[in-house]
């Protein structure tokens, strides 16, 4: 597949099994997207039970703590220094820190953003139906991968398979133990600690931190002062802006112009008929997901937008649907193991249709809008959306 956008988490440079995938010091991988396969009410227990069974004693993984969001995110190329780390768990408004292992690696055959980290632990900082899965912590920590819902369902990627994960040249089989979205936008795959160093990851190269009651770009802003100079640190899926009604502009160069919208739903229909390809986003993937189907439709129009679709749906403003216009973006929450993480995002044409790409074993196509775990429609600002592509690397 393709170079897709990243974000922050640094590239593997030499260490051990994994190989320099880029030259500069980026990111994770973000994929996603589009709604499930299976029907919205199956239980969402089904996605974070592990398959089979560990030989590992009921007391290997540690039962679930206090649940924790996490609001900043930290990555370097190589071990957080220990006196950092103490200094931001005594800093004032920090709740809890998560010290995980962070790379882009190879996961069945696609690059993602892939995590090492403490299943006893880590578990506090995901979503509750992922948290409460004891037994997807603990086929983690016996040396399995969990893989993002989507990279499951709309990647082809099946729950108990084998699959290959490491780097570009070096891999292990390691089996899918659970489809569990971690609620970190560029984070598909997770693994033990363990399993991390058995792979040549680098060791505590990251951190999550849970900051409440504070204002993640303030606290990140005087986080840089202490931070290695190699070191980067982001906002973990910002708040999105639903305004009061009234509150959006209507010109003033702050939304789309007429000819925008024209460009970008005409350069969206110029991809009908191509395959859904979970992480695609140009002819070179052979297809598209449905984030990367309007990064390239809107790209058309000299609007850059970030990969996926959770950051999509920051890039203007969150309106009801019975106010969408054409040319706005439409976005869903379809994750069961992430409730309200947005997961699908598809492209107003008005009455009542949008240009989608649905998921696997689809292609790209004209659809009836749905509003089951609809949140909402994006009125795309090109200003905000160049703030938020260019702060995230999209």
């Amino acid at each position: 597949m393709g170079k897709p956008n990243r974000r922050i988490l640094p590239t593997i440079i030499g260490v051990s099994v994994l190989t320099t995938l880029a030259a500069n010091v980026a990111v994770l991988v973000a994929h996603d997207d589009g709604p499930a396969d299976t029907r919205p009410d199956e239980k969402r227990a089904r996605y974070v039970a592990a398959s089979g069974s560990t030989g590992l004693s009921p007391t290997a993984v540690a039962p679930l703590g206090k649940r924790l969001e996490p609001h900043v995110l930290v990555a370097a190329p190589s071990t957080l220094p220990a006196d950092l780390v103490q200094k931001v768990r005594g800093a004032k408004g920090v709740k809890g820190v998560e010290v995980v292992d962070a790379v882009q690696g190879m996961v069945a055959g696609k690059r993602v953003g892939l995590m090492g980290v403490n299943p006893s632990t880590f578990r506090n900082y995901t979503p509750k139906p992922t948290a409460k899965s004891d037994a997807l912590w603990r086929n983690l920590a016996s040396g399995d991968v969990a893989i993002s819902f989507t990279m499951g369902s709309d990647g082809g990627v099946k729950l108990g398979s084998q699959v290959p994960t490491g780097g570009k040249q070096h891999q292990s089989q390691l089996r899918v133990g659970a489809y569990a979205t971690m609620g970190i936008s560029d984070v598909d795959a997770v693994i033990s600690h363990t399993t991390a160093q058995a792979l040549g990851m680098p060791s505590g190269n990251a951190m999550l931190i849970s900051v409440p009651k504070s204002e993640p770009k303030t606290f990140i802003k005087k986080l840089r002062k202490v931070l290695p100079k190699q070191a980067k640190a982001v906002a973990v899926n910002p708040e999105i802006d639903f305004p009061e009604a009234g509150d959006v502009p209507a010109s003033n160069g702050q939304v789309m112009t007429a000819q925008q919208v024209r460009t970008v739903i005409k350069a969206a229909g110029t991809r009908l008929g191509w395959p859904y390809v979970w992480g695609g986003e140009s002819e070179a993937e052979g297809g598209y997901d449905c984030s990367g189907l309007m990064q390239f439709a809107f790209a058309k129009a000299g609007i850059r937008l970030p990969r996926v679709a959770a950051d999509q749906a920051r890039v203007g403003w969150v309106i009801p649907y019975s106010k969408a216009e054409p040319g706005d973006m439409l976005i869903w929450a379809n994750d069961p193991t992430a409730p309200g993480y947005i997961s699908h995002i598809a492209l107003y044409l008005g009455d009542g249709k949008m240009i989608a790409a649905p998921r696997r074993g689809t292609v790209v196509q004209v659809q009836k809008v749905y509003t089951r775990n609809m949140r909402g429609a994006v009125r795309v600002s090109p200003k905000t959306a160049a703030k938020v592509a260019a702060a995230i690397g999209g």
